[in-house]
Formats: C-alpha cells, structure tokens, sequence
C-alpha cells in the first residue's frame, strides 16, 4: 500500500521558480536573488551594506549587524548553486565610505566568499565607487550573452536588460489578510529584481515608476516568501 501514498512535497520544492528572458533561462530564488545556470552566475542587487552603520551617524540607531546578516544571506545563495560568479547590480554599499565603515570580520568573510570565484560590482546610484578593499572587478554595466546587467532600469521599450534600483514589491489582499513582500517583475523581455540587503525597503509594482519599463502589456511577478518563491498573478495586485 505504500505505493499509493502520494509523494510528499519538501519544504525546498517551490525556492526557485524558472525565469524565461529573451530567450535566456534563469532561476529566481526566494532569497532574491537570481541564477544563470548557463553562466553558473548569481546576480544579487542593492546589498546596501553599512545601512545600520550610516544611519547610526544620523542618529537613527538601528542594529549593526544589517552586513553581516546580508552576506550570511548571501553565502547560503552561493552555496545553492555553486557558482563560479557572482555579479552584484549596484547599490551594494550604501554609501560611498561603507568600505571604511566595515568591520575585519566582515570584510573577511566577504572575502572567502570571493575566493575561487569572479565577483563583478556594477556601480549603482548609492556607490559610484566602490571601496578596493572590497576587492572584485567594478563596471558601470556588463553585457553577456546578449543580455545587460546594469543598476538603474533604461527608461522605454527596453529588452534584454536585468536591473535594480527600485526594489520591486507586491502587494496582495485576499480574504481579509492582506500581504506585501519583495517580488521580482518581468515581461519575459527584461526583468527587475528584488533588494537583497537586509535593511532595504521595496516600491509596488504597480507605482507609476514601473510605468515607463513595462507599459501596459503586463507584467508577470514572483513574490518571496517564508519557505518558497511563487509566480502572482497581476490581476490579484493591488496598490498600497
């Protein structure tokens, strides 16, 4: 009779969820961050390490561990995968001077994480430098295989382009209970992905800002959740 107990669905079953752009396929995971089997790259996007150091200046006191918790977020991505580049689409310092700002222990583990690996800054609008210690090759874009990394989305009828900078969120109301989680959004031409850093905010998908990259074609998005990542349709967005 064990033959006909259906099989069980692992807690792992839904942390990915294939990503189709222009042709290229990538897998989104529910960390938010993005994979490219064919390039076995991670793209990771707004890390904004030192937040909690930089508003701790401001007097603002928030907990000073925003960099260590993102890059042990970011290990646990690598190790997924095993990938053999990582490239970081801008915005991974959260200011200019966050180098300065980062403690030996930090700065050593991101570090280790380098080893073995090629490991590309893109330069975004919070880092226009990026700090040498942090080590790594910095661009202002890249193009690979057809496709552009860059920080800030190009405004029009772009395509073949994966970008940040607006920290694309959803928002859902269903039942009575209402949700708002980081997502990434797409159109199958070009995709925006979700802030990595674990002090970062996110913009609704359906803010006018988002208007001029997609239009009124539709748009196609994947919320992170608690145990998966999972594909929302449009129609059950709502604004905040």
């Amino acid at each position: 009779m064990a033959g006909l107990k259906p099989e069980r669905l692992g807690l792992d079953d839904f942390a990915d969820q294939p990503v189709s752009i222009c042709g290229k396929a990538f897998r989104a995971h529910k960390s938010g961050a993005l994979y490219w089997p064919a390039e076995r790259a991670l793209i990771v996007a707004d890390l904004h390490f030192e937040k909690g150091s930089a508003f701790a200046a401001r007097g603002q006191m928030l907990p000073p561990y925003d960099t260590r918790e993102t890059l042990a977020k970011l290990a646990r991505a690598i190790d997924t995968y095993d990938v053999e580049t990582v490239i970081a689409l801008g915005d991974s310092l959260h200011d200019v001077r966050a180098g300065e700002r980062m403690n030996a222990r930090d700065l050593a583990g991101l570090r280790i994480l380098q080893e073995d690996r090629d490991w590309i800054w893109i330069t975004g609008n919070h880092d226009k430098v990026v700090d040498e210690r942090l080590g790594g090759v910095v661009l202002n874009d890249l193009t690979v295989e057809g496709i552009t990394f860059r920080h800030e989305p190009a405004l029009g009828a772009v395509t073949h382009e994966i970008a940040a900078h607006l920290h694309p969120a959803a928002r859902l109301k269903m039942n009575g209970t209402v949700l708002r989680r980081p997502c990434f959004v797409g159109n199958g031409l070009r995709l925006v992905v979700p802030a990595f850093g674990s002090f970062t905010g996110g913009l609704n998908v359906l803010d006018e800002a988002f208007q001029p990259l997609f239009g009124s074609d539709g748009i196609a998005v994947w919320m992170l959740g608690q145990e998966g990542l999972y594909p929302v349709a449009s129609r059950l967005l709502c604004d905040d």
